[in-house]
């Protein structure tokens, strides 16, 4: 009997436990917190770019954050939607002043850093695949917003506006959610995950 406990199949990597989805969660609400904050904050960048306002796409970065750290630590596939969708509705529900439409930047943006992590079979996590993550979010971010928010601007500053937030995202959620990972994980605070015990953090 104890010879078949020890042989049998392990549990598949990808189905999700309990602790995932409750991280997930918390991680989802902590970055619709952000989300919201950093509408705030867009008031002022408009403000600032008013004489080119493509360049607001440098600011674009923050808003997909929720998906490429959510990814990174549960490491399982939806988890990149998952967090992003859970972010937005978050910040719609604390009074996002882009209302409803946040979802479906949600999805869109949530599935952009999916699509990065599906495409390495989540099985790399290593700072070139979050950085790919964020770009990828940051350009489902940019063609979203230039067709729903800026359909009257011209093609070479919707191709600007795409552009920066794609570098946005490489950097602002890429990079950042993966030194972020990498500090949680040197503290021992992902220790149930695999992020917290693989030698690519």
């Amino acid at each position: 009997m104890s010879g078949t406990t020890r042989n049998a199949p392990t549990k598949a990597t990808y189905s999700w436990r309990v602790v995932d989805i409750v991280v997930a969660a918390v991680v989802s609400v902590a970055c619709g917190v952000i989300f919201w904050l950093w509408d705030q904050g867009y008031v002022g960048v408009q403000a600032a770019t008013a004489a080119f306002a493509p360049l607001g796409g440098i600011y674009a970065g923050g808003w997909v954050i929720a998906g490429v750290l959510g990814g990174l630590i549960i490491r399982k596939p939806g988890a990149a939607l998952f967090c992003e969708i859970l972010a937005a509705v978050v910040e719609a529900l604390l009074g996002s002043q882009f209302g409803l439409a946040v979802l479906l930047s949600g999805l869109v943006q949530g599935a952009g850093a999916e699509v990065a992590f599906a495409a390495f079979r989540y099985r790399r996590w290593n700072l070139g695949v979050s950085l790919l993550a964020g770009a990828l979010s940051g350009l489902a971010l940019g063609v979203s917003e230039v067709i729903i928010y800026f359909p009257e601007w011209e093609f070479g500053w919707q191709a600007v506006y795409t552009v920066l937030a794609v570098i946005s995202g490489a950097v602002i959620a890429g990079l950042l959610s993966w030194l972020a990972v990498r500090g949680l994980a040197r503290t021992g605070a992902l220790s149930a995950f695999a992020a917290g015990r693989a030698a690519d953090v």
